[in-house]
């Protein structure tokens, strides 16, 4: 695992090079670090978590389209989220067809505003580093 060192508002910080370039910044210093939850850093999760906090439910089907994504991808990242108990599954019937929906719970809320503060703390740092 490679590792780059950045400075982020004169604080040290580790950037660690994770699989596909997905990388995760901590802070050391006195102030609170900041860790990004790698399980809503996933793009897919991402917007599985985020489409949901905008909409009270969508289907298997919504999801899939919204992200372009594929079954098999979708299940997964779905999963992930519900064992997480980021994300609610309800499996129904419509007429003979399965239908598959979720929604977000407070602890995905919470885990993505958690998630979207730590982003906006970094933004505001590299930003007040850069010339």
């Amino acid at each position: 695992m490679a590792k780059v060192e950045v400075s982020l508002q004169r604080q040290e910080s580790r950037v660690s090079t994770r699989t596909r370039g997905q990388a995760v910044a901590t802070r050391r210093g006195p102030e609170s670090a900041t860790h990004l939850d790698r399980l809503v850093h996933e793009r897919v999760r991402l917007g599985i978590v985020s489409a949901l906090a905008v909409n009270e439910s969508l289907t298997f089907l919504d999801l899939k389209r919204l992200l372009d994504t594929t079954d098999g991808n979708l299940s997964v990242h779905a999963r992930k989220l519900e064992e997480a108990g980021y994300i609610a599954c309800t499996k129904s019937f419509a007429g003979r067809m399965p239908k598959t929906e979720f929604r977000l719970t407070a602890a995905g809320r919470r885990a993505l505003e958690r998630y979207l503060n730590e982003m906006e703390t970094l933004i505001r740092a590299a930003r007040a580093g850069s010339p």
